[in-house]
């Protein structure tokens, strides 16, 4: 099943809705602008298994887009609009990618394009120059006749590398025929979710989760309503305009909505919800309680990432019953292994490590790929956690100092890396802490060249520096300053005496 299916028995039913606009695409118009996008490629020469890019913010055109690779045995690399042009760049070379597609919320990339060479053209959505082609001549010259072969193509996307740069996700392709997703089967299982359902997706597409679980919604035949930011009011006001029946959320949605006002709650009538799923960062207990208390048993969170190596849930039942889990493994069996891979008692902290892992790699990166493995083949996502007596995994740290703000992953060397090369910075080290609204906040601690210019000109100065250099939201929210940073005679920092310091005031 898959937008084919429904642009046959349901063809005017509404595929996508963006919220904001009222813009919206019927199943019949999805699968024609598809098939219409496929054909031009297959046009310009990519053959299954290359590469395409884009870079489109929150609209009907993202949807298009993907489910013309999806349904061509293509990779497809979504991009985050909130990059910085070196990381756009580096992903387009990375990735191989061949035709690159970009909407008018990243038109300023353009100017600083550094094309590689295995990008044959550059589709632009709105009209932007006259050297590149739009996406509306495509359509209106293109026909919209049935492919011939229809086979399955995957996402590419990028999570960040240990090298602070960004790592390719890639699986293999096995060019099966178009039919259900593991997403799609969960959706149905899992959150019984029918044709006749309404997701409502408040996060960018360009991430893992709501990408995929966008294409899900379209095998199921239910119609997706998108919003292109999160807002406490937007998103209750959208749920009841449209009876959203699923949704999916981070923790730092349901904190905005648990601070905004009280009246706000009782404003819209929520009584269209069946399932509100959520996952992405740790949610502090008392937050979800709250929220269970708020809209009933109907809060579901998973454990999963990028990898798709395994994947955890509970409903809100067992999550009472075990207040702080992620939940059970449904997909992969779970380990918990030591320092030395040795398996760890029930209770005990250490590596989570998952069993019957999906057959994936980190592009252009064999030795990281090598060391998320045991010699069994297991695989982790580099979390430390614990499993209960009754089989439930609790995460309770990172092995890597990786800051989780607002449900992304923002990774502290990529910011030292650009901190340590402004003249007045001598040594740095960046870490997170917490953050009631977000969950975690990005901290620098500086060691200047010259003491006497610490302070705040100089935590200013610096805050711009990081956000003319990489995306603004990795940059500190804060930046303190100390005269020496505990380093070790061979030079290795101790962060975690730095970010303690903080943590346990």
């Amino acid at each position: 099943m898959y937008p084919g299916t429904f642009a046959i028995t349901d063809p005017e039913k509404p595929a996508v809705i963006i919220a904001d606009t009222g813009q919206s695409l019927s199943y019949k118009e999805l699968n024609s602008q598809s098939i219409k996008i496929a054909r031009f490629l297959k046009d310009l020469g990519l053959n299954k298994g290359d590469t395409i890019a884009f870079l489109i913010d929150n609209r009907p055109e993202f949807l298009a887009v993907a489910w013309a690779a999806q349904r061509t045995g293509l990779y497809y690399t979504a991009i985050s609009t909130r990059l910085a042009p070196d990381e756009i760049n580096y992903i387009l070379q990375d990735s191989n990618a061949k035709v690159f597609f970009i909407s008018d919320a990243r038109f300023d990339f353009l100017n600083s394009l550094e094309q590689p060479k295995n990008l044959r053209e550059i589709i632009t959505i709105e009209p932007y120059s006259p050297q590149y082609r739009t996406l509306e001549q495509i359509l209106n010259s293109t026909s919209d006749l049935a492919l011939q072969e229809e086979v399955e193509g995957i996402d590419l996307l990028y999570s960040s590398g240990t090298t602070g740069k960004p790592k390719g996700i890639k699986f293999n392709l096995t060019f099966s025929p178009i039919g259900p997703s593991p997403v799609s089967l969960l959706l149905a299982g899992i959150y019984q979710m029918t044709k006749d359902s309404i997701y409502l997706t408040p996060a960018p597409l360009y991430h893992a989760a709501p990408l995929r679980f966008s294409l899900a919604v379209h095998r199921i035949g239910a119609t997706l309503v998108v919003l292109k930011h999160f807002e406490p009011e937007s998103f209750l006001k959208t749920i009841q305009d449209y009876q959203v029946t699923h949704t999916q959320v981070v923790p730092t949605m349901f904190i905005r909505l648990l601070k905004a006002p009280f009246d706000l709650r009782n404003k819209y009538n929520l009584s269209s919800l069946r399932c509100v799923i959520h996952a992405s960062a740790p949610c502090p207990i008392e937050v979800k309680t709250e929220m269970i208390q708020w809209l009933g048993p109907i809060i579901y969170e998973y454990y999963a990432g990028t990898e798709g190596n395994g994947f955890v849930c509970c409903n809100s039942q067992e999550w009472l019953s075990h207040p702080g889990t992620v939940g059970k493994a449904l997909l992969g069996k779970i380990h918990i292994l030591d320092e030395n891979n040795n398996e760890v008692p029930v209770g005990q902290d250490g590596l989570v490590y998952f069993e019957g892992a999906t057959n994936f790699e980190y592009l252009n990166d064999p030795e990281k790929t090598q060391s998320s493995r045991t010699k069994e083949g297991w695989s982790t996502l580099g979390d430390i956690g614990h499993l209960d007596q009754d089989g439930y995994l609790y995460l309770t740290d990172r092995q890597s100092f990786m800051i989780i703000s607002g449900g992304v992953n923002i990774y502290p060397q990529e910011i030292e890396n650009v901190l340590i090369t402004h003249p007045k910075v001598l040594d740095c080290a960046v870490f997170g802490i917490p953050d009631e609204e977000f969950g975690e906040q990005v901290k620098a601690v500086v060691q200047p060249v010259n003491m006497s210019e610490a302070g705040e000109e100089l935590e200013k100065e610096l805050i711009s520096y990081v956000k003319s250099k990489i995306a603004s939201f990795k940059a500190p929210k804060s930046i303190d300053f100390k005269e020496e940073l505990p380093r070790a005679a061979t030079g290795k920092l101790y962060k975690r005496l730095l970010r303690d310091s903080y943590v346990k005031r």
